[in-house]
Protein backbone atom coordinates (compact mmCIF):
# COMPACT_ATOMS: atom_id res chain seq x y z
CA UNK A 1 0.00 0.00 0.00
CA UNK A 2 2.59 2.69 -1.46
CA UNK A 3 0.11 5.08 -3.05
CA UNK A 4 -1.40 7.85 -0.48
CA UNK A 5 -1.85 10.37 -2.46
CA UNK A 6 -5.52 10.30 -2.05
CA UNK A 7 -7.60 8.49 0.65
CA UNK A 8 -9.35 5.85 -1.50
CA UNK A 9 -11.91 3.87 0.70
CA UNK A 10 -13.05 0.42 -0.14
CA UNK A 11 -16.41 -0.15 -0.01
CA UNK A 12 -17.30 -3.86 0.41
CA UNK A 13 -20.77 -4.21 -0.34
CA UNK A 14 -23.03 -7.50 -1.56
CA UNK A 15 -23.65 -8.05 -5.25
CA UNK A 16 -27.03 -6.25 -5.82
CA UNK A 17 -26.35 -3.09 -3.55
CA UNK A 18 -24.36 -0.49 -4.99
CA UNK A 19 -23.67 1.15 -1.29
CA UNK A 20 -24.81 4.77 -2.91
CA UNK A 21 -25.39 6.08 0.29
CA UNK A 22 -21.99 5.08 1.61
CA UNK A 23 -20.33 5.97 -1.29
CA UNK A 24 -22.08 9.18 -2.35
CA UNK A 25 -21.38 10.55 1.25
CA UNK A 26 -17.90 9.44 1.79
CA UNK A 27 -17.26 10.93 -1.54
CA UNK A 28 -18.75 13.79 -0.15
CA UNK A 29 -16.40 14.31 2.41
CA UNK A 30 -13.30 13.75 -0.27
CA UNK A 31 -12.42 10.30 -0.52
CA UNK A 32 -12.56 8.18 -3.89
CA UNK A 33 -14.61 5.34 -3.37
CA UNK A 34 -13.79 1.75 -4.67
CA UNK A 35 -16.59 -0.53 -4.79
CA UNK A 36 -16.01 -4.74 -4.58
CA UNK A 37 -18.92 -7.43 -4.57
CA UNK A 38 -16.78 -9.69 -3.47
CA UNK A 39 -15.83 -12.79 -5.73
CA UNK A 40 -18.81 -14.98 -7.36
CA UNK A 41 -20.13 -17.48 -5.60
CA UNK A 42 -17.30 -20.28 -7.75
CA UNK A 43 -14.34 -18.29 -7.66
CA UNK A 44 -12.13 -17.47 -5.06
CA UNK A 45 -10.93 -13.87 -4.28
CA UNK A 46 -7.91 -12.31 -6.05
CA UNK A 47 -6.40 -11.66 -3.02
CA UNK A 48 -6.82 -15.20 -0.95
CA UNK A 49 -5.27 -16.78 -4.27
CA UNK A 50 -2.30 -14.84 -3.61
CA UNK A 51 -2.71 -12.48 -6.56
CA UNK A 52 -2.96 -9.11 -4.86
CA UNK A 53 -5.88 -6.85 -5.10
CA UNK A 54 -5.55 -3.27 -6.52
CA UNK A 55 -8.47 -2.47 -4.56
CA UNK A 56 -7.34 -3.37 -1.55
CA UNK A 57 -3.68 -2.26 -1.95
CA UNK A 58 -5.36 1.38 -2.83
CA UNK A 59 -7.29 1.73 0.09
CA UNK A 60 -6.65 3.89 3.29
CA UNK A 61 -9.74 2.50 4.89
CA UNK A 62 -12.49 -0.33 4.48
CA UNK A 63 -16.03 -0.56 4.74
CA UNK A 64 -17.26 -4.32 4.99
CA UNK A 65 -20.64 -5.62 4.01
CA UNK A 66 -19.74 -8.68 2.55
CA UNK A 67 -21.49 -11.81 4.50
CA UNK A 68 -19.60 -13.42 7.58
CA UNK A 69 -21.57 -16.56 7.04
CA UNK A 70 -19.25 -17.42 4.47
CA UNK A 71 -16.25 -18.83 5.04
CA UNK A 72 -14.56 -16.87 1.75
CA UNK A 73 -15.64 -13.80 3.28
CA UNK A 74 -14.50 -14.08 6.55
CA UNK A 75 -10.97 -15.04 5.29
CA UNK A 76 -11.06 -11.80 3.33
CA UNK A 77 -11.64 -9.62 6.65
CA UNK A 78 -8.74 -11.91 8.22
CA UNK A 79 -6.33 -11.36 5.09
CA UNK A 80 -7.65 -7.62 5.40
CA UNK A 81 -6.98 -7.02 8.87
CA UNK A 82 -3.23 -9.09 8.12
CA UNK A 83 -2.10 -7.27 5.20
CA UNK A 84 -3.46 -3.94 5.78
CA UNK A 85 -1.51 -1.34 7.76
CA UNK A 86 -2.14 -1.02 11.75
CA UNK A 87 -3.56 1.88 10.96
CA UNK A 88 -5.89 1.70 7.94
CA UNK A 89 -9.40 2.14 9.61
CA UNK A 90 -11.73 -1.07 9.02
CA UNK A 91 -15.52 -1.29 10.01
CA UNK A 92 -17.68 -3.90 9.88
CA UNK A 93 -21.40 -4.04 9.36
CA UNK A 94 -23.08 -6.84 11.13
CA UNK A 95 -25.92 -7.80 13.20
CA UNK A 96 -25.71 -8.15 16.39
CA UNK A 97 -26.25 -11.88 16.82
CA UNK A 98 -23.11 -12.57 14.27
CA UNK A 99 -20.93 -9.57 16.20
CA UNK A 100 -21.41 -12.46 18.93
CA UNK A 101 -20.87 -15.10 16.77
CA UNK A 102 -17.58 -13.76 15.39
CA UNK A 103 -16.63 -12.00 17.98
CA UNK A 104 -13.11 -12.88 17.88
CA UNK A 105 -12.78 -12.14 14.05
CA UNK A 106 -14.11 -8.63 14.63
CA UNK A 107 -11.88 -8.17 17.35
CA UNK A 108 -9.68 -5.78 15.95
CA UNK A 109 -12.03 -3.77 13.91
CA UNK A 110 -14.84 -1.23 14.69
CA UNK A 111 -18.32 -2.76 14.09
CA UNK A 112 -21.33 -0.68 13.58
CA UNK A 113 -24.87 -3.09 14.00
CA UNK A 114 -26.45 -0.55 11.82
CA UNK A 115 -26.53 0.87 8.76
CA UNK A 116 -24.24 4.01 8.71
CA UNK A 117 -25.52 7.23 8.89
CA UNK A 118 -23.92 10.89 8.04
CA UNK A 119 -22.35 10.44 11.74
CA UNK A 120 -20.52 6.88 11.14
CA UNK A 121 -19.38 7.88 8.04
CA UNK A 122 -17.75 11.04 8.93
CA UNK A 123 -16.15 9.61 11.63
CA UNK A 124 -14.81 7.15 9.80
CA UNK A 125 -13.46 9.67 7.31
CA UNK A 126 -12.16 11.20 9.27
CA UNK A 127 -10.05 8.40 10.97
CA UNK A 128 -8.87 7.63 7.27
CA UNK A 129 -8.17 11.30 6.93
CA UNK A 130 -6.20 11.12 10.49
CA UNK A 131 -4.03 7.70 9.05
CA UNK A 132 -3.25 9.37 6.05
CA UNK A 133 -1.65 12.32 7.32
CA UNK A 134 0.15 10.09 9.91
CA UNK A 135 1.41 7.77 7.00
CA UNK A 136 2.66 10.94 5.01
CA UNK A 137 4.63 12.88 8.27
CA UNK A 138 6.40 9.24 8.48
CA UNK A 139 7.15 8.73 5.24
CA UNK A 140 9.00 12.11 5.05
CA UNK A 141 10.57 11.72 8.12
Amino acid sequence: MDDWHEAVVLLDVPPGDTGEFDREMLERMGHPVHVCHGPPADSVCPLLAGDGCALFEQAHGIVFKLDLGRDQHREILRCYRQLAREDVPIRVLVSAADAERYGDLLRDVEVWSHEPNVADLDGFAARVEAADRLRRRDDAA
